[in-house]
């Protein structure tokens, strides 16, 4: 088993900046890459960003290309999400996830563990 604990989340105003932090432990060793997903009310999860610790390589939504960066440290086990130029529509529960086999980078069942969850919201 593997736990994920996501912190960083808050109240920002546009335009802003924040930093998510997602930290592993437990089986960590399985895991080969890791993810970011949101969900805001009345909508469906969905992929923000995600790391593979091959390259390593980054994906990212197109809705937040050029303004949120993924990056990690797979020895620490650790995931960050840097997330800048917040718009409004960024708000949202965000879900840290790991993932044993990457295949699709934002499909959600590709994912194995996921954490709690932190809240973003950002105001206009």
């Amino acid at each position: 088993q593997v736990q994920l604990v996501e912190s960083g989340g808050g109240l920002v105003q546009a335009g802003g900046s924040l930093r998510l932090s997602c930290a592993a432990s437990g089986r960590t060793f399985s895991n080969v890459a890791m993810g970011w997903f949101r969900q805001a009310p009345g909508k469906d999860r969905e992929f923000v960003a995600a790391i593979s610790w091959s390259g390593p390589y980054t994906y990212y939504a197109d809705s937040v290309k050029g303004r949120f960066t993924i990056s990690g440290d797979n020895a620490k086990n650790t995931v960050y999400l840097q997330m800048s130029s917040l718009k409004p529509e960024d708000t949202a529960v965000y879900y840290c996830a790991a993932s044993r086999l990457l295949t699709n980078a934002g499909w959600s069942p590709d994912y194995d563990y996921w954490g709690q969850g932190t809240q973003v919201t950002v105001s206009s």
